[in-house]
């Protein structure tokens, strides 16, 4: 997970705030840190799902918001008082460069759970739609993102209404996040809910411009710590800290392999932080709990662990699901 949005060329009437980019430095450290538990997930030596599930998943979500809310703000920063064309071009296509060197690259290593829409596509999706919103004025900008908001609390709080739909299933609409079963990825970031948090950077960025602050916020700090310098290198950074760490925890395992892991336990976790996509996590625990014990009770848990059977084609796991769905409703 991370951000591009630099305003190292922003025009020079508007200020370098330093305190954006050690903002931006801060997050990818956070991100880092994330990653970090995934690669130790991956390599065994944390249960599988744990990364997404509890408070590791409020933490992902809290750093993408964050790079995404950097990301509005910079966009004005860098387009005020005028539209940059060739500078905002430039950015674009090294964040469209790199989002699809990573689908390419996660789609031959990974296959499934491959990133087909993550936190760099949706930063480039994000910022041509921005452009809609450079010259309106900062409250109605405001008042896009807090109906999105709105939006995001009527589809997973006040049931039984939700916005999703089986007519955005089809594979070219995943990106907008409106289906009702899109295909697990990685790090997927859809349009909806995750263009809030970057109109919500982008409408206080034209309120600071308003109201004069911009001034006052670069006398927080020149920027010029380590931490600021990586947030100004916020891609380079991305591109190279995952393969990195990935590597770091590798040469871990072959001197330290992990220990074995209940496959239970993991069968819960992943479960949940597929189910709460669509689900409460209440519900979706019960849902899991059902299933782990009814393929327990019909000896298809270890198969399905192996890989000998698939949940997705094999009857007898789609009756249990089912059956489970039912009881867990």
């Amino acid at each position: 997970m991370v951000a591009i949005a630099e305003s190292a060329d922003a025009p020079q009437k508007t200020p370098r705030i330093g305190l954006l980019d050690t903002a931006r430095g801060a997050a990818l450290l956070a991100m880092a840190s994330y990653h970090c538990t995934w690669d130790f997930e991956f390599f065994g030596y944390l249960d599988a799902g744990t990364a997404e599930t509890g408070w590791l998943k409020a933490y992902a979500r809290l750093i993408a918001s964050t790079f995404l809310f950097l990301a509005g703000f910079s966009l004005v920063l860098a387009n005020t008082p005028e539209i940059r064309w060739r500078s905002y071009g430039r950015r674009l296509a090294m964040i469209v460069v790199a989002a699809i060197a990573i689908s390419v690259v996660t789609k031959l290593f990974i296959g499934p759970g491959w990133i087909y829409f993550g936190i760099l596509h949706a930063i480039a999706a994000s910022s041509i739609i921005g452009l809609l919103f450079l010259r309106l004025p900062a409250f109605a900008t405001l008042l896009v993102a807090a109906l999105l908001a709105a939006g995001i609390v009527v589809d997973n709080v006040i049931a039984p209404f939700s916005l999703h739909s089986s007519a955005f299933d089809t594979p070219w609409l995943w990106w907008i996040g409106l289906s009702q079963t899109p295909q697990q990825s990685n790090d997927y970031v859809p349009l909806f809910p995750w263009l809030t948090p970057f109109l919500f950077g982008l409408g206080a960025a034209q309120l600071a411009i308003s109201f004069g602050w911009l001034a006052r916020l670069a006398k927080f700090g020149p920027g010029r710590n380590l931490i600021a310098r990586a947030g100004r290198h916020s891609l380079a950074f991305y591109l190279v800290h995952q393969p990195v760490l990935f590597g770091l925890v590798y040469l871990l395992s072959v001197v330290a392999p992990a220990p074995q892991q209940d496959p239970s336990v993991g069968y819960i976790r992943q479960c949940v932080a597929s189910c709460t996509r669509s689900g409460s996590e209440a519900m979706c625990r019960s849902f899991c709990q059902c299933t782990l014990d009814k393929l327990q009770a019909q000896n298809l848990f270890k198969a399905l662990e192996s890989g000998a059977i698939k949940a997705d084609s094999d009857e007898r796991v789609s009756r249990i699901a089912i059956q489970c769905t039912d009881e867990a409703q």
